[in-house]
Formats: C-alpha cells, structure tokens, sequence
C-alpha cells in the first residue's frame, strides 16, 4: 500500500494571495471612482447613470433562486458648499470619508471640467499609492463596525 504514496512528491504548501491588501483596497477605490467619473459625465451631459448588479431572488412558491439583474443605486460624492457656492468633493471608503490631510476631508472645484478632471487625478493618485494611509485608516474604521 505505501507503495503508491511513496512513488509521490510530498511537500508543505501553503496557498499564494492573489493581491496584498493594500492593492486590494487600491483596487476597490480605483472602481468606485471610475463609476463616480461615469456618473460626473452623465450629469455634465444630463443623462442618468446606473449600475447593474446581479441579485439572486428566491422564489415562495417553488423554492428556487433566480439571478435577476438590478439597478443599484449610485451615490455621488460631491455636494455644493453653501458657503462658498463651489463644488465640494469627498472621497469615500465604503461609507467613510477619506481624510486628506488633519481636519481636511475634501476638495473644492469650480465646474463639472474640473470635477471630472480631479476625479481622474485621484484615481492616479491612488493607484501610485499615494492615499495607502488615509485608505488604510477609513478600512480600519469600516472594520471596526463589523466587531461590534
């Protein structure tokens, strides 16, 4: 019987991660903001954006899941300051807002030109690994949600 085990190759494996979780997160930013550039441009141009998802809904009667595709919904991250009558942009980690620096969580624009172009600049910035810190802290906080 150890015959044919004997004649194997056994080694200690342990499983590679694709990704590190830092460009994980990089990522996962790099997505939320190509869809908050789709959705700057399809207000500038005055049309809607939607994203479709895949949602597997069960039936009562039968018992059986479909997969249905749904719309979600898109929310952007930017606002007009009442202050200044600019427009002030956040960035977004999940459901928290990214700090740029001390005290400082946002950026102002003038016009959807240059909202647009400041999104496109923050996904290069975030894929040279500029914000990894500020990332890192808003993952931190959106974890810390799920031990409670």
């Amino acid at each position: 019987m150890a015959t044919v085990l004997s004649s194997l190759k056994v080694i200690n494996a342990v499983k590679q991660v694709a990704n590190d979780s830092t460009q994980f997160r990089r990522e996962k930013l790099c997505k939320k903001l190509d869809e908050q550039i789709s959705l700057a441009k399809a207000v500038k141009d005055g049309n809607t954006f939607t994203v479709k998802r895949q949602r597997n809904i069960k039936d009562k009667d039968s018992g059986l899941s479909t997969t249905v595709e749904v719309n979600k919904k898109v929310r952007q991250w930017w606002f007009v300051n009442r202050d200044t009558n600019k427009v002030a942009l956040q960035l977004r980690y999940g459901t928290k807002v990214i700090e740029f620096s001390k005290g400082k969580n946002a950026i102002e624009v003038s016009s959807g030109d240059e909202l647009i172009s400041t999104l496109e600049k923050l996904r290069v910035a975030t894929m040279s690994g500029e914000l990894d810190e500020s990332i890192n802290q808003a993952s931190l906080l959106v974890r810390a949600r799920f031990k409670k």
